[in-house]
């Protein structure tokens, strides 16, 4: 009787271990089988050289960026527009992970849980959010210059333009693209995957803690005489600014006025609405996550503290991460999270679901949205100029951060524009480039008046 009941234990036990095997099949089934389908091991969904060899990349308009010619993979016939859309499309050694041919490679095979890979060989059509055109100009417009420019929607999330450099052209790959210093990066697309010194751009933050911490900040007025001495740190300015309040001292970008702002609102007030920002999050653009930044205030003393506030010190931020930002800034404290896939139609002409837009969080009070859009917007008309933005409503502020001895700064200009018809948010970062609003502001505007002039 008592080895019947071990038996019984001993199958009930077996019976368990094998519900639970099954239950975390099924998990993973659901979690990562377009992964597996999609894998390069499955060698019916890619050809000998490894090139997956199943559906079709398009922009938003139709435009066909890569597809599948007599079972070898091929692009836009245009080498700049490859160059332009490379890190969104993918190359065909899968060394940009972030590209579509890698990573939403499940959906171009037509992967489902119903009928998995059946079929992938016809593969399905994928529609980005991008339009073609729009990379072209921003790449163009970055003039071989490392770095990044995107646009996106900030009322529906769509993202119009992504994108990074240095690139090149992924049917004539350099032989020397892993030791020539011009393609440093190549691989890395840098909107989603670095964080850079802020600069300026950060002030936006400085600015938000002090509307909203400093009852009499109206009120105030600071004077800048170049520098200013906060314990041991000597705080450079990049002019002489002289007495200014604080609209004045925003569109001067005035260095000396806002570390004396950091240093009275203090570490713990700016690590807050750093973080209220989302500027140390991690968001999940269709599955692809962005690097968090990375801001040290724990433990600074008050000159360091008075560095980080003006966007330096150890400050680092990732350009997606401020592009939503800017965002909710247009959008009164929310904005629309980003998303790179438009939509999906199977080789019978079946389209996906459509796409449902989600929020963010409150990144920054309604109130306080509203008085930073009008102080951005002061900024363009004071000091950047509007006639690099025809027709538009834009709010910007520009960022130069200075990033060691011996190299030039980077170039920042982020914002948006306030315009039902082109509700678009935006960031441009140049490496090395030099003047945030001669340069990267340059290229913005360059990028914005085709998007909305058409020209």
């Amino acid at each position: 009787m008592k080895k019947i009941e071990r038996r019984a234990v001993v199958c009930m036990v077996l019976a368990m271990l094998l519900a639970a095997g099954l239950s975390l099949f099924l998990i993973r089934y659901f979690t990562d089988g377009g992964g597996w389908a999609s894998s390069a091991f499955n060698r019916h969904l890619y050809n000998t050289d490894g090139q997956l060899a199943s559906g079709t990349v398009l922009d938003r308009d139709g435009d066909i960026l890569s597809t599948v010619v007599d079972g070898r993979r091929t692009y836009y016939d245009n080498a700049d527009v490859r160059k332009a859309t490379l890190h969104v499309v993918g190359d065909l050694q899968g060394n940009i992970g972030t590209g579509a041919l890698n990573a939403f490679a499940d959906k171009l095979t037509g992967y489902n849980l119903l009928n998995g890979a059946f079929g992938a060989e016809r593969g399905s059509n994928l529609y980005l959010t991008i339009d073609a055109r729009y990379n072209y100009e921003a790449y163009k417009a970055l003039g071989g210059k490392a770095g990044t420019v995107a646009v996106y929607n900030y009322e529906t999330g769509e993202i119009l333009c992504l994108v990074s450099a240095p690139s090149y052209d992924p049917l004539n790959v350099p032989a020397d693209i892993t030791t020539n210093d011009r393609y440093r990066g190549a691989y890395l697309n840098r909107f989603l995957s670095s964080a850079f010194t802020p600069g300026s751009i950060y002030k936006t933050v400085t600015l938000a803690a002090a509307i909203e911490e400093m009852p009499d900040l109206f009120d105030r007025t600071w004077t800048c005489s170049g520098s200013v001495q906060i314990g041991e740190e000597t705080i450079v300015c990049s002019g002489t600014h002289g007495e200014q309040n604080i609209g004045t001292a925003f569109a001067n970008s005035c260095n000396v006025a806002f570390a004396q702002i950091a240093q009275e609102l203090g570490a713990s007030t700016l690590k807050r609405y750093t973080e209220k920002a989302g500027l140390t999050s991690s968001y999940s653009i269709d599955g692809l996550p962005t690097t968090k930044g990375s801001f040290t205030f724990d433990g600074m003393t008050d000159g360091r503290l008075g560095w980080a506030g003006v966007g330096q010190d150890q400050d680092l931020v990732n350009p997606a991460s401020m592009l939503v930002y800017m965002g909710a800034i247009a959008g009164g404290g929310k904005t629309a999270e980003p998303y790179l896939i438009e939509k999906t139609t199977s080789a019978l002409g079946i389209p996906s679901f459509p796409h449902i837009s989600h929020k963010t969080g409150t990144l920054i009070s309604a109130s306080t949205a509203k008085t930073l859009a009008e102080m951005m917007a002061a900024n363009v008309a004071e000091t950047y100029g509007t006639k690099r933005f025809p027709n538009m409503d834009i709010c910007a502020k520009s960022g130069t951060a200075e990033v060691g001895e011996g190299s030039s700064p980077h170039a920042w200009f982020a914002g948006f524009l306030r315009n039902e018809e082109a509700p678009y948010a935006f960031i441009v970062l140049v490496e090395n480039g030099g003047g945030g609003s001669s340069v990267a502001g340059t290229v913005a505007g360059k990028v914005l008046d085709v998007m909305v002039n058409g020209y």
